[in-house]
């Protein structure tokens, strides 16, 4: 076995020298006194930051746009994928469940902003073509989470409602659905804290929000107002961060 360890350890190591090597990386370069000049630069040019009535009430209204896409985009993907889940899971026999996968597996597969640009395309610019990049991905990814969930569910319950007389769906409703119900939620907001960040990324095609403004700011060479764009986002990651972990602590116990 500790020659197993050692074996993988050596491919590990040979795997990433060889990457390396293949895509030509020199991080030596990020070091050289022009290199360090440049970069800092650069980030000497992004202070002090823009505080500006006018421009801080912009971004709080873009603070406010990236909440509502987050959070109706990860609202939707829930119900979506809770559909999804249903016969992913083989509740509906063999050839749903093999549909449902398939959809799924295509809805994660294609990246955000690969569906954000297609839906910038189809709605237009602004946040109703992020609310939907993000629902559209988002429910590919917790559906396959909620499948596996319910899969994994213990059988005992809904089969002593079954003996009893109980007809399937409500077996499957008060035997099944109490004991996911807290793993949905958390999965869901685990998943809310990332859309957070990745409807910042999205405005990059035009999708609103935070990563508009941010893109504005750096095509414009606009350094001091993209700071403050991203303090906002620095500041709302971590009040997000810390309100999922409190309404987790409070819903899933």
């Amino acid at each position: 076995m500790r020659l197993a360890h050692w074996l993988v350890v050596a491919a590990l190591i040979a795997l990433a020298w060889g990457s390396f090597a293949y895509l030509s990386l020199d991080l030596g370069r990020l070091l050289e006194p022009e290199a360090l000049a440049q970069m800092g630069k650069y980030v000497v040019s992004f202070f002090p930051p823009d505080l500006s009535p006018d421009y801080l009430a912009r971004v709080g209204q873009g603070t406010l746009e990236t909440i509502a896409i987050s959070a109706i985009g990860t609202a939707l993907a829930a119900l979506l994928g809770v559909v999804l889940a249903l016969p992913a899971a083989g509740r509906f026999g063999l050839v749903a469940r093999l549909i449902a996968r398939l959809v799924l597996n295509f809805l994660r597969s294609i990246p955000e902003l690969v569906w954000a640009a297609l839906m910038v395309i189809a709605a237009g610019l602004g946040p109703f073509a992020g609310t939907l990049a993000l629902a559209l991905h988002t429910a590919g990814v917790i559906g396959r989470l909620f499948a596996e969930t319910l899969e994994n569910a213990p059988p005992e319950p809904a089969q002593a409602l079954r003996l009893s007389g109980g007809r399937p769906a409500l077996a499957f409703l008060y035997g099944t659905m109490p004991n996911v119900v807290p793993q949905l939620i958390a999965y869901s907001l685990y998943r809310w804290e990332i859309n957070i960040r990745m409807a910042a990324i999205l405005g990059v095609v035009g999708a609103g929000g935070l990563g508009q403004m941010l893109y504005f700011s750096l095509s414009l060479f606009q350094q001091p107002q993209a700071m403050t764009v991203i303090i906002a986002m620095l500041v709302l990651v971590a009040v997000v961060d810390g309100a999922s972990a409190w309404l987790r602590q409070r819903l899933v116990v």
